[in-house]
């Protein structure tokens, strides 16, 4: 599968996206309050299909909801149905259930087999209207799925899903690497590699305090308020754009360079509640996603290990475990081996646990048996 995003030029057509993406976010309240209600009464999980067949009878009679093809409410009633069935399966892991959302901030809908069609001159039919949009790339395959989403500048795209698969794979280099992620340096390789972290939103925080003071300034629901508020995400828009970016730069650069990337499981719930804003800003999971589905195209592999293996205790040289060592020690003193430093001995850690689990053997033999 792969995934294209394309902007759609500004025109006074758009206003009807923004409607049918309205009416989808009144469906979608409105199957989470039959699924409340049912819940409620019956005490189990509302079936798909009767949720589906209830949906279209409401259809016909409500006009609103005509606006939004067939194949767009079938994908909310099953998307609310996956996330509920998740929920019952993991909510002792402390998942919650899917609820209610502002139809204003309501962001997207998603057609299947029918409802569009792509035309000459980068145009694409959604419904009876046709669209323009910035054709940045050729569509590869044949397109399984078509997404109208809005962004919170009220910015239109679509996003294309095709069949296309690519069977270029990067190259081999036979180099297997564990890496340990930090504050100050985001990711410390096994091999002495070091990334620093790059905190974006600290870099735009005097431009975020100015535009919070002009949005507060104003009264709300005003033209002015809802320029001020634009002016707000506009800002964020940038941080989430430049990091991003970042993020993909990156993914590709440690993907050219090794095979095989190991990564500790981190709790980062519990590391936001220690050191807050800088945790969200570095964003690691998110880092994760975009460096799995490169490493995926690339035929390179992640793997995770068990986050409750003492990388940081254990000294790589002689395996004596420190128990004393506290968060704030950034290196420490091995009786056996002298200094040891905290992230790069965690980064070794890392790279032998995860070879082993991978059954790759000792790291000393790990890159003849990834080369062969």
């Amino acid at each position: 599968m792969k995934t294209y995003k394309f902007k759609l030029y500004k025109s006074k057509k758009n206003r009807q996206l923004h409607r049918q993406i309205n009416a989808a976010g009144s469906i979608y309240n409105h199957c989470i309050a039959l699924h409340k209600r049912y819940y409620r009464i019956f005490g189990k999980h509302l079936n798909l299909y009767k949720l589906m067949k209830h949906i279209a009878k409401l259809r016909k009679r409500i006009k609103y909801w005509q606006q939004v093809g067939s194949q767009a409410v079938q994908d909310i009633c099953q998307r609310i149905d996956k996330a509920y069935k998740l929920f019952f399966k993991q909510s002792k892991s402390g998942t919650r259930p899917p609820n209610f959302k502002k139809t204003r901030k309501y962001k997207s809908y998603t057609l299947k087999q029918a409802g569009y069609k792509f035309l000459a001159d980068n145009k694409v039919r959604i419904g009876n209207k046709v669209y323009k949009f910035s054709k940045s790339r050729e569509l590869k395959g044949k397109v399984k799925t078509l997404t109208v989403k809005r962004n919170p500048l009220d910015e239109l795209f679509i996003i294309v899903v095709t069949d296309f698969i690519d069977e270029s794979f990067g190259v081999v280099t036979g180099k297997i690497a564990g890496f340990d992620f930090g504050l100050k340096t985001f990711l410390t390789a096994s091999d002495l590699t070091t990334i620093k972290s790059p905190l974006f939103f600290k870099e735009f925080r005097t431009k975020l305090k100015a535009a919070s003071r002009k949005l507060s300034s104003k009264k709300k629901g005003s033209n002015n308020w809802y320029k001020a508020k634009d002016n707000l995400n506009r800002v964020h828009e940038q941080i989430s754009h430049k990091r991003k970016d970042w993020f993909w730069k990156l993914a590709h650069q440690l993907t050219n360079e090794y095979d095989v990337l190991i990564f500790e499981d981190l709790n980062l719930n519990g590391m936001k509640r220690l050191w807050g804003r800088k945790v969200s800003d570095l964003a690691f999971s998110t880092f994760l996603e975009i460096l799995e589905t490169v490493a995926n195209k690339k035929g390179k592999t992640i793997h995770v290990i068990d986050r409750f293996y003492p990388s940081s205790k254990t000294c790589f040289d002689c395996g004596y475990h420190n128990k004393e060592l506290s968060l704030k020690e950034r290196s420490w003193d091995c009786p056996n081996c002298g200094e040891v430093d905290r992230d790069l001995n965690a980064a070794k850690n890392i790279q032998r646990e995860g070879a082993s689990s991978l059954g790759l053997g000792d790291v000393s033999h790990s890159l003849s048996a990834i080369a062969a």
